[in-house]
């Protein structure tokens, strides 16, 4: 008897939590379908989306790296905000029976900030570390929510790049990574009503990866800072900023909010919210 199912592709792939989410999320609402992890590698992902293309039960995919950007190409249809971003992190049958490919980083993302964006402020800034796929999702939608943007890497060359075609508006900077490692002595000026975000981007700081160097004497007083990292959950980054008196919100916002978007195009059904406690309890276990 065949079954509906949609899956989490990537190279590597083991590491994803998305099955989880989704399963949960199955489970809650009785849907019978499945959700997989398919370990796809580059040379193979044009076969891939061929052999899904023909396959009844397939519902669609969400993308994680390194085919965010590859995939664009093989798809009948990018919509919006894909198209803005130029990454795609979710396939499925559009209704015209081609496949779309859409991003739900950004939404996801900005999902815990609901309450601060619905805030009048006199100022909105965010210093963005990192220059991967994910930041694209973050610079666009954190752009779109009139912030300057502060956008350090490695290359700073790349953060420019990455500004001028996705935030081509405003006066936004680009700046060596490197910047932020070393304390500093600048004197804020008063926050009150402005909001201020540090957001650690990449994957420094993750298992296996060199860790984020950051010292908190760049951040104002009253900064968020967010780690779209997931393993560990509670990463150095986020440590330190508790330890100076920052709010925090860490990778499984970002993540169960993206997920919840992809879930509702892949089975028809918008996610059990409520139950997001419980589910937090299970991909920390």
């Amino acid at each position: 008897m065949s079954r509906a199912y949609a899956e989490v592709i990537g190279d590597p792939i083991a590491q994803s939590k998305s099955p989880k989410i989704h399963g949960f999320w199955l489970a809650k609402l009785g849907i019978e379908a499945e959700y997989r992890a398919a370990h796809v590698r580059p040379a193979d992902l044009a076969d891939y989306l061929a052999e899904r293309r023909a396959d009844p039960d397939w519902r669609g995919c969400n993308v994680t790296m390194p085919h965010k950007q590859a995939v664009m190409p093989l798809l009948d249809l990018i919509e919006a905000p894909a198209d803005k971003i130029g990454a795609v992190n979710t396939v499925y049958a559009g209704s015209g029976g081609g496949l779309s490919g859409t991003n739900t980083d950004a939404g996801g993302f900005l999902e815990p900030l609901k309450h601060d964006l619905e805030q009048v402020h006199f100022f909105r800034m965010a210093r963005i570390l990192g220059t991967g796929g994910a930041a694209r999702a973050i610079i666009s939608g954190l752009a779109a929510h009139n912030f300057t943007l502060v956008v350090a890497g490695r290359d700073p060359g790349k953060a420019r790049a990455l500004l001028d075609e996705l935030a081509p508006k405003g006066e936004h900077h680009a700046i060596d990574l490197a910047h932020f490692a070393d304390p500093t002595d600048f004197a804020f000026d008063d926050r009150q009503g402005c909001i201020d975000l540090v957001i650690n981007a990449s994957s420094l700081g993750m298992a296996g990866q060199p860790p984020l160097a950051f010292d908190w004497s760049h951040a104002p007083p009253g900064a968020i800072a967010y780690d779209i990292v997931t393993a560990p959950l509670d990463t150095a980054f986020l440590q330190g900023a508790r330890a100076k008196g920052h709010r925090t919100i860490d990778g499984l916002s970002m993540l169960i909010g993206q997920a919840a978007v992809a879930f509702e195009k892949f089975f028809g059904e918008a996610p059990p919210r409520q139950h997001d406690a419980e589910l937090r309890a299970i991909l920390t276990q």
